[in-house]
């Protein structure tokens, strides 16, 4: 059996970047933020996961600084809503570049519903959304130890919306809310529609 290897500084030597294809699929963190104004802001981060369960941590990371972080480093608030697959255009539309200021929220036709315990605003068609106080805004470094141009946001999960519809026997249903996922190259995307069991030895 042979593989193919490469070293990511030297570059890949393929017609694409398989990094993306190979850690996949990855949650999207659809993040709502304000400004210091109050101005809302909507942004989906492919690079988003939870990190802790109690507290619960989640995080998302930018390439480049964009206005999400600006927003909760300056607010210290925000709210990652799920994407599901009826919200995948919507999701879509608010990755769009637009200028500082412009609510895409409303861009990508979304209706707003206001927050238990921060000031963001939440997708009101989210299956579930999860209020967030910033914990830390971490600019990463290469191992050279060279700063990059990518910013992780961790926050703690301070309150959590989730649709009755969704809630069965007390269980949160994965499969019937179908979360999208980010896949490998450009446009690549996956859905939840079937979960397995294994449970842990011992």
């Amino acid at each position: 059996m042979s593989d193919y290897f490469y070293e990511p500084r030297k570059g890949h030597g393929l017609p694409h970047d398989p990094f993306k294809a190979i850690v996949a699929p990855r949650p999207i963190g659809w993040i709502s933020s304000v400004d210091a104004q109050g101005r809302p802001n909507l942004a989906p981060y492919s690079f988003f996961n939870a990190f802790a369960s109690f507290p619960p941590i989640v995080g998302f990371s930018s390439e480049g600084r964009k206005d999400s972080v600006d927003n909760v480093e300056a607010t210290g608030e925000f709210v990652c809503n799920l994407v599901t697959m009826d919200l995948a255009e919507a999701m879509n539309a608010t990755s769009a570049g637009v200028a500082h200021g412009v609510d895409e929220m409303h861009l990508a036709g979304l209706a707003a519903a206001p927050s238990t315990v921060v000031r963001p605003p939440r997708v009101a068609a989210a299956a579930a959304a999860l209020e967030c106080r910033l914990v830390r805004v971490i600019r990463l470094a290469g191992a050279d130890g060279v700063a990059l141009d990518n910013w992780l946001v961790l926050g703690e999960v301070v309150g959590v919306h989730i649709n009755d519809r969704f809630l069965v026997d007390g269980r949160f249903d994965t499969a019937a809310a179908r979360p999208v996922a980010r896949c490998g190259y450009r446009g690549d995307y996956a859905v939840v529609t079937q979960l397995f069991e294994m449970l842990r030895p011992g």
